[in-house]
């Protein structure tokens, strides 16, 4: 049943923000989420992104064994707790839980409509998958697509990236490229209420949302560029209310139990506010929204299918409580490429977790390292690995008050092509386990060193105009194939075709520069020593294989030192012993008192094949924040510490 209210939103669609609530940002959250979007206050859409770059590939797996329905399971979660709510207060919802098999979860979607008599539109968005395309080719060609970073010649890829030309030893598993807001809004257009999309990129349906709310041309560059950014902001659940926030110890932890998810009311000209629902739990403020801004970027021009967006000018301001205003982004053609994440089985992985306490910590590891690399030898293993790395993690206390802050552990990383050779790994170790250093101890859940096939990702370009996107709208039920008159099918009334941009730019090398006119750090006056993170907060993130770290302070007075001391000499001098000769890319945002950088090949080939127990890079804004700088004593004036 609609009421009034519900009935009234549309028709007077395009004559206030739209207001957008995220649902999700990754697989696993759940289906209430989506529900209190929904009922604890008003909102227009509800947009949902499920897919983290691997998702695709572990669902293709799983679907290719029969053990997954190739959509997102708790999308449909979501869907079905909140299918009443989107009915009665009519709110459309996008979302690309679809993942492999948007029709399948548009079907299932329409069904429960069905079942409910309601009147509610479903419609899913195809094209994405290239899957046959990409095998095709490179069993005809022999040749790769072009990688995604093979526009800057500085940045070397890893060792193995190109292992997907060995089609029969290396199989892919998925291939599918970002697709942006055109299906989206076509949909819309049509009149559908809920969207199912699969790989469309990260801000695609709140970019889709907004342009259809505002009957925004195609042309109209800077509201499509605000409204990117506002997709940008949200897309992560709660990274935007309070979730990863580096400036939490500040606060009472209570708020950031059961924290809401993000909110956005996008205007007419692309600007948008950041807020959430009334009366639930967490936090939206400056700090909180620059962190989430600054959180996998790639410099200060962000790409989509749709548009790009120039973002050096952006403007973060409070304007309310738990009310954050976003504006000052411009905007430009898309590039005439967009992004196709390709996933191969990359071979066998293994991981042996290890445990020494307290004295001669150091020697123990070093005595480890060479009992095993000798086993690994005489067998003749040692150079079959692609990787193997003793990581060990943490330095035991001083006079310790209990065993376990004695206690490191070790991570043996091994990765290999095929299954024996990662199996020599704990086999090497129970050879020879009794003649262990003193105190050698272990968790008797050992699965983790069992070997285990891992996928591997190739990121690469791909033609704008080669996509076949389409949008489509699900229609009346017709009898199944059975005849018993009492099964129906859905069937697909209509396939529209979500066209191309009508103009593209080239793509141009992304900016990397240290500061213009920088202080003599030594004219400051006298400095003392601090941890970088009581002057400054951050946030860092992968993009495939590389980490991004955006690191602000919040003085104005401490501005033109931060800028000057923050350079590229500096990011690698912070690396410390990580650093392995990386690319890194330097820009600033003046307004938010922030400099953004990239470090190219951190994490090997991306996350699901990498071989950081910090896969995901999160954890390095906060390594780089506990280092110990020198801080002119003049800047420091109201910092708190």
């Amino acid at each position: 049943m609609r009421n009034n209210a519900a009935s009234s939103r549309w028709a007077k669609k395009g004559e206030r923000p739209a207001r957008i609530a995220n649902c999700s940002g990754a697989r696993g959250d759940p289906g209430y989420q989506m529900l209190r979007q929904a009922t604890l206050g008003d909102v227009d859409f509800i947009t949902g992104d499920y897919l983290a770059e691997m998702n695709l590939a572990e669902h293709a797996e799983a679907m290719a064994a029969g053990q997954h329905p190739g959509y997102d399971p708790y999308a449909w979660d979501g869907i079905e707790q909140s299918i009443d709510a989107i009915s009665a207060k009519r709110i459309k919802v996008i979302i690309n839980g679809g993942a492999l098999n948007p029709r399948g979860l548009a079907i299932r979607t329409q069904e429960l409509v069905n079942s409910r008599g309601y009147d509610l539109k479903v419609a899913y968005v195809a094209g994405d998958n290239l899957l046959d395309e990409v095998r095709d080719s490179l069993a005809k060609t022999g040749t790769l697509p072009a990688h995604l970073d093979s526009n800057n010649p500085d940045i070397q890829t890893q060792a193995h990236t190109n292992d997907l030309l060995d089609t029969k030893g290396k199989p892919i598993v998925s291939a599918n490229t970002y697709l942006g807001a055109r299906a989206i809004v076509k949909g819309l257009e049509a009149g559908a209420d809920i969207i199912i999309c699969g790989r469309v990129a990260d801000a695609s349906p709140v970019i889709g949302a907004a342009w259809y709310w505002h009957g925004w041309k195609e042309t109209d560059y800077d509201a499509l560029a605000g409204a990117l950014i506002a997709g940008h902001l949200i897309e992560c659940s709660a990274y935007v209310t309070g979730s990863n926030f580096s400036g939490f110890t500040e606060y009472d932890t209570d708020i950031f139990v059961d924290l809401a998810f993000g909110i956005v009311e996008v205007d007419v000209g692309g600007s948008c506010v950041v807020t959430k629902h009334e009366g639930t739990k967490g936090l939206v403020n400056v700090d909180v929204v620059k962190c989430q801004f600054l959180y996998e970027l790639q410099g200060d021009v962000y790409l989509n299918s749709d548009v790009k967006a120039y973002t050096q000018n952006i403007s973060i301001e409070a304007v309310g409580k738990n009310r954050v205003r976003v504006s000052g982004v411009t905007g430009g053609p898309p590039p005439p490429t967009t992004k196709l994440a390709i996933f191969y089985r990359g071979g066998f992985e293994s991981q042996l977790l290890l445990n020494a306490t307290g004295y001669g910590t150091d020697k123990k590891w070093e005595l480890f390292e060479k009992q095993m690399r000798f086993g690994l030898a005489k067998g003749g293993y040692a150079d079959k690995f692609h990787f193997l790395e003793f990581q060990v993690l943490g330095t035991p206390a001083v006079n310790p008050s209990s065993q376990f802050k004695s206690t490191t552990y070790c991570r043996v990383f091994a990765q290999a092509g095929d299954e024996e050779t990662v199996m020599a790994l704990p086999l090497t170790m129970g050879e020879f386990a009794m003649q262990h250093f003193s105190g050698f101890h272990l968790s008797l859940d050992r699965r983790t060193a069992m070997p285990r096939p891992y996928l591997a990702f190739y990121p690469a370009l791909y033609r704008q105009h080669s996509l076949k996107e389409t949008v489509n709208i699900l229609g009346p039920s017709s009898p199944s194939s059975s005849g018993s008159g009492e099964e129906t099918t859905i069937v697909t009334s209509s396939s529209i075709p979500a066209g191309h941009p009508p103009a593209f730019e080239p793509l141009e090398a992304r900016k990397n520069y240290n500061t213009v006119s920088p202080l003599d750090l030594s004219t400051l006056g006298p400095t003392t020593r601090m941890r970088l993170g009581d002057i400054a907060l951050a946030r860092s993130g992968d993009k495939g294989a590389n980490i991004n770290f955006g690191i602000f302070v919040r003085s104005a007075g401490q501005w033109d030192w931060f800028r000057s001391f923050m350079s590229r000499e500096r990011m690698r001098e912070l690396l410390g012993e990580d650093d392995d000769g990386y690319f890194i890319e330097r820009v600033e945002f003046p307004q938010l008192l922030a400099v953004h950088f990239v470090i190219y090949g951190i994490l090997g080939r991306g996350v699901s094949s990498s071989t950081k127990l910090d896969c995901l890079g999160k954890g390095f804004a906060d390594y780089v924040r506990d280092k110990v700088v020198e801080v002119p004593v003049s800047v420091l004036g109201g910092v708190k510490l």
